[in-house]
Protein backbone atom coordinates (compact mmCIF):
# COMPACT_ATOMS: atom_id res chain seq x y z
CA UNK A 1 0.00 0.00 0.00
CA UNK A 2 1.00 3.61 -0.60
CA UNK A 3 0.21 6.43 1.82
CA UNK A 4 0.09 9.94 0.37
CA UNK A 5 -0.05 12.84 2.81
CA UNK A 6 -0.83 16.44 1.91
CA UNK A 7 -0.03 18.72 4.86
CA UNK A 8 -1.70 22.11 4.59
CA UNK A 9 -1.58 25.00 7.03
CA UNK A 10 -5.08 24.23 8.29
CA UNK A 11 -5.84 20.64 7.33
CA UNK A 12 -3.95 17.47 6.46
CA UNK A 13 -5.38 15.03 3.92
CA UNK A 14 -4.24 11.39 3.92
CA UNK A 15 -4.91 9.08 0.99
CA UNK A 16 -4.46 5.33 0.56
CA UNK A 17 -3.60 3.64 -2.74
CA UNK A 18 -2.77 0.13 -3.79
CA UNK A 19 0.81 0.72 -4.93
CA UNK A 20 0.58 -2.10 -7.47
CA UNK A 21 -2.67 -0.90 -9.07
CA UNK A 22 -2.01 1.23 -12.16
CA UNK A 23 -5.62 2.42 -12.31
CA UNK A 24 -4.74 5.02 -9.64
CA UNK A 25 -7.94 4.28 -7.74
CA UNK A 26 -8.05 6.00 -4.37
CA UNK A 27 -9.01 3.33 -1.84
CA UNK A 28 -9.70 5.61 1.10
CA UNK A 29 -9.01 9.11 2.39
CA UNK A 30 -9.10 11.04 5.65
CA UNK A 31 -9.11 14.76 6.46
CA UNK A 32 -7.49 15.87 9.73
CA UNK A 33 -6.63 19.13 11.48
CA UNK A 34 -2.98 20.09 11.05
CA UNK A 35 -1.08 20.38 14.35
CA UNK A 36 2.48 21.58 13.89
CA UNK A 37 3.47 20.38 17.38
CA UNK A 38 2.49 16.73 16.74
CA UNK A 39 5.47 14.39 17.25
CA UNK A 40 6.58 11.45 15.12
CA UNK A 41 5.17 9.06 17.73
CA UNK A 42 1.80 10.80 17.57
CA UNK A 43 1.82 10.66 13.78
CA UNK A 44 2.44 6.93 14.02
CA UNK A 45 -0.50 6.36 16.36
CA UNK A 46 -2.81 8.52 14.25
CA UNK A 47 -1.93 6.81 10.95
CA UNK A 48 -2.09 3.37 12.55
CA UNK A 49 -5.63 4.02 13.76
CA UNK A 50 -6.70 5.26 10.32
CA UNK A 51 -5.38 2.15 8.59
CA UNK A 52 -7.02 -0.11 11.15
CA UNK A 53 -10.37 1.05 9.76
CA UNK A 54 -9.32 -0.83 6.60
CA UNK A 55 -7.94 -3.83 8.53
CA UNK A 56 -4.41 -2.83 7.50
CA UNK A 57 -1.23 -2.61 9.54
CA UNK A 58 0.92 0.49 9.10
CA UNK A 59 4.23 -1.32 9.53
CA UNK A 60 3.60 -4.40 7.42
CA UNK A 61 1.17 -3.23 4.72
CA UNK A 62 2.64 0.16 3.76
CA UNK A 63 5.54 0.04 1.33
CA UNK A 64 5.68 3.71 0.37
CA UNK A 65 4.93 7.19 1.68
CA UNK A 66 4.72 10.39 -0.38
CA UNK A 67 4.40 13.81 1.27
CA UNK A 68 3.67 17.35 0.18
CA UNK A 69 3.89 19.78 3.05
CA UNK A 70 3.79 23.50 3.70
CA UNK A 71 4.59 23.04 7.40
CA UNK A 72 8.32 22.27 7.94
CA UNK A 73 7.92 20.94 11.50
CA UNK A 74 5.37 18.38 10.33
CA UNK A 75 7.61 17.39 7.41
CA UNK A 76 10.47 16.74 9.83
CA UNK A 77 8.36 14.60 12.14
CA UNK A 78 6.92 12.56 9.26
CA UNK A 79 10.47 11.87 8.02
CA UNK A 80 11.44 10.79 11.52
CA UNK A 81 8.39 8.52 11.82
CA UNK A 82 9.17 6.79 8.50
CA UNK A 83 12.80 6.28 9.47
CA UNK A 84 12.16 5.02 12.99
CA UNK A 85 9.05 2.88 12.55
CA UNK A 86 8.61 2.05 8.88
CA UNK A 87 12.25 1.70 7.82
CA UNK A 88 11.63 3.53 4.54
CA UNK A 89 12.54 6.83 2.96
CA UNK A 90 9.46 8.92 2.15
CA UNK A 91 9.25 10.83 -1.12
CA UNK A 92 8.91 14.42 0.10
CA UNK A 93 7.99 16.68 -2.81
CA UNK A 94 10.61 19.38 -3.11
CA UNK A 95 14.03 20.13 -4.55
CA UNK A 96 15.72 17.08 -6.06
CA UNK A 97 12.53 15.05 -6.44
CA UNK A 98 11.58 14.01 -9.97
CA UNK A 99 8.17 15.28 -11.04
CA UNK A 100 8.36 15.01 -14.82
CA UNK A 101 7.35 18.67 -15.08
CA UNK A 102 9.49 21.71 -15.87
CA UNK A 103 8.88 24.55 -13.42
CA UNK A 104 9.21 27.93 -15.14
CA UNK A 105 9.17 30.00 -11.96
CA UNK A 106 12.04 32.46 -11.49
CA UNK A 107 12.96 30.43 -8.41
CA UNK A 108 11.37 26.95 -8.64
CA UNK A 109 12.08 26.31 -4.93
CA UNK A 110 9.49 28.95 -4.03
CA UNK A 111 6.58 26.97 -5.47
CA UNK A 112 4.58 25.14 -2.81
CA UNK A 113 4.76 21.35 -2.96
CA UNK A 114 0.98 21.03 -3.09
CA UNK A 115 0.86 23.34 -6.12
CA UNK A 116 3.34 21.14 -7.99
CA UNK A 117 1.38 18.01 -7.02
CA UNK A 118 -1.81 19.66 -8.30
CA UNK A 119 -0.12 20.56 -11.58
CA UNK A 120 1.26 17.05 -12.10
CA UNK A 121 -2.12 15.50 -11.36
CA UNK A 122 -4.04 17.95 -13.55
CA UNK A 123 -1.78 17.47 -16.57
CA UNK A 124 -2.03 13.69 -16.22
CA UNK A 125 -5.84 13.87 -16.21
CA UNK A 126 -6.54 16.67 -18.68
CA UNK A 127 -3.38 17.67 -20.48
CA UNK A 128 -2.91 21.38 -21.10
CA UNK A 129 -3.33 24.26 -21.11
CA UNK A 130 -4.90 23.78 -17.70
CA UNK A 131 -5.74 26.06 -14.79
CA UNK A 132 -6.03 24.59 -11.30
CA UNK A 133 -7.95 26.59 -8.69
CA UNK A 134 -7.26 25.28 -5.19
CA UNK A 135 -9.59 26.52 -2.44
CA UNK A 136 -7.46 26.07 0.67
CA UNK A 137 -6.12 28.38 3.37
CA UNK A 138 -5.13 30.49 0.38
CA UNK A 139 -6.91 30.33 -2.96
CA UNK A 140 -4.25 29.51 -5.55
CA UNK A 141 -4.29 29.51 -9.34
CA UNK A 142 -1.75 27.28 -11.09
CA UNK A 143 -1.23 27.27 -14.83
CA UNK A 144 0.10 24.36 -16.90
CA UNK A 145 1.04 24.81 -20.55
CA UNK A 146 0.07 22.57 -23.43
CA UNK A 147 3.62 21.17 -23.27
CA UNK A 148 3.22 20.16 -19.62
CA UNK A 149 5.22 23.03 -18.11
CA UNK A 150 4.36 24.71 -14.84
CA UNK A 151 4.07 28.36 -15.87
CA UNK A 152 3.24 29.98 -12.54
CA UNK A 153 0.02 31.35 -11.11
CA UNK A 154 -1.55 33.59 -8.52
CA UNK A 155 -2.28 33.53 -4.78
CA UNK A 156 -5.09 35.33 -2.96
CA UNK A 157 -6.30 35.06 0.66
CA UNK A 158 -8.68 32.15 1.13
CA UNK A 159 -12.37 32.63 1.78
CA UNK A 160 -12.19 31.68 5.44
CA UNK A 161 -9.17 33.92 6.06
CA UNK A 162 -11.00 36.84 4.46
CA UNK A 163 -14.08 36.24 6.59
CA UNK A 164 -11.98 35.96 9.77
CA UNK A 165 -10.43 39.34 8.97
CA UNK A 166 -13.87 40.84 8.33
CA UNK A 167 -15.33 39.58 11.61
CA UNK A 168 -12.22 40.55 13.54
CA UNK A 169 -12.26 44.17 12.36
CA UNK A 170 -15.99 44.86 12.09
CA UNK A 171 -17.49 44.72 15.57
CA UNK A 172 -21.09 44.80 14.33
CA UNK A 173 -20.65 41.71 12.12
CA UNK A 174 -20.78 38.15 13.38
CA UNK A 175 -19.66 34.85 11.95
CA UNK A 176 -22.08 33.13 9.58
CA UNK A 177 -22.47 29.69 8.08
CA UNK A 178 -20.82 29.54 4.68
CA UNK A 179 -23.76 28.47 2.52
CA UNK A 180 -25.30 29.91 -0.64
CA UNK A 181 -27.90 32.60 0.19
CA UNK A 182 -31.36 32.89 -1.35
CA UNK A 183 -30.25 35.66 -3.69
CA UNK A 184 -27.18 37.64 -4.69
CA UNK A 185 -29.02 40.61 -3.13
CA UNK A 186 -28.98 39.83 0.57
CA UNK A 187 -32.08 40.70 2.58
CA UNK A 188 -30.32 40.28 5.93
CA UNK A 189 -26.81 40.95 7.17
CA UNK A 190 -26.13 37.22 7.24
CA UNK A 191 -27.25 36.80 3.63
CA UNK A 192 -25.28 39.87 2.57
CA UNK A 193 -22.08 38.40 4.01
CA UNK A 194 -22.81 35.03 2.40
CA UNK A 195 -23.47 36.68 -0.95
CA UNK A 196 -20.28 38.73 -0.82
CA UNK A 197 -18.17 35.74 0.21
CA UNK A 198 -19.53 33.18 -2.26
CA UNK A 199 -20.54 35.22 -5.31
CA UNK A 200 -17.65 37.60 -4.77
CA UNK A 201 -15.14 34.75 -4.83
CA UNK A 202 -16.89 33.15 -7.78
CA UNK A 203 -16.48 36.41 -9.70
CA UNK A 204 -12.84 36.60 -8.60
CA UNK A 205 -12.24 33.10 -9.95
CA UNK A 206 -13.99 33.85 -13.24
CA UNK A 207 -12.11 37.12 -13.68
CA UNK A 208 -8.71 35.56 -12.93
CA UNK A 209 -9.31 32.63 -15.27
CA UNK A 210 -10.38 35.00 -18.04
CA UNK A 211 -7.18 37.01 -17.65
CA UNK A 212 -5.02 33.88 -17.57
CA UNK A 213 -6.68 32.50 -20.71
CA UNK A 214 -5.92 35.76 -22.50
CA UNK A 215 -2.24 34.78 -22.14
CA UNK A 216 -2.24 30.99 -22.55
CA UNK A 217 -5.35 30.40 -24.63
CA UNK A 218 -8.50 28.43 -23.88
CA UNK A 219 -7.83 26.12 -20.94
CA UNK A 220 -9.45 23.37 -18.92
CA UNK A 221 -10.26 24.85 -15.51
CA UNK A 222 -10.20 22.44 -12.56
CA UNK A 223 -11.10 23.08 -8.94
CA UNK A 224 -9.86 21.29 -5.87
CA UNK A 225 -9.61 21.91 -2.12
CA UNK A 226 -12.03 21.91 0.77
CA UNK A 227 -14.42 24.58 -0.55
CA UNK A 228 -14.29 23.60 -4.23
CA UNK A 229 -17.70 21.95 -4.06
CA UNK A 230 -19.24 25.14 -2.70
CA UNK A 231 -17.69 27.72 -5.04
CA UNK A 232 -17.24 25.73 -8.25
CA UNK A 233 -20.92 25.30 -9.14
CA UNK A 234 -21.59 29.06 -8.99
CA UNK A 235 -18.70 30.01 -11.27
CA UNK A 236 -18.86 30.10 -15.06
CA UNK A 237 -15.23 29.11 -15.61
CA UNK A 238 -14.70 25.92 -13.59
CA UNK A 239 -15.40 22.82 -15.69
CA UNK A 240 -14.21 19.95 -13.49
CA UNK A 241 -13.99 19.31 -9.76
CA UNK A 242 -11.20 16.99 -8.60
CA UNK A 243 -11.33 16.88 -4.77
CA UNK A 244 -8.36 14.51 -4.52
CA UNK A 245 -6.17 16.09 -7.19
CA UNK A 246 -3.23 16.69 -4.84
CA UNK A 247 -3.25 13.07 -3.73
CA UNK A 248 -3.33 11.89 -7.35
CA UNK A 249 -0.35 14.08 -8.15
CA UNK A 250 1.55 12.81 -5.14
CA UNK A 251 1.04 9.23 -6.24
CA UNK A 252 2.39 10.05 -9.70
CA UNK A 253 5.44 11.74 -8.18
CA UNK A 254 6.06 8.73 -5.94
CA UNK A 255 5.97 6.43 -8.96
CA UNK A 256 8.45 8.63 -10.85
CA UNK A 257 10.92 8.33 -7.98
CA UNK A 258 10.98 4.55 -7.69
CA UNK A 259 14.16 2.91 -8.96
Amino acid sequence: MLLVIDVGNTQTVVGLYDSGDRSHQLLDHWRLATHSERTSDEHLLMLRQLLETRDLDLRTDVEGVAVSSGVPTVTFELRRMCDRYLDLEPVVLGAGVRTGMSVLYDNPKEVGADRIANAVGAYDLYGGPTIVVDFGTATTFDVISSAGEYLGGAIVPGIEISLDALFGRAAALRQVELVEPRSVIGKTTVESIQSGALYGYASLVDGMCERIEQQVGESTVISTGGLAGLIGPITTSIEREEPWLTLHGLRLVWEKNQS
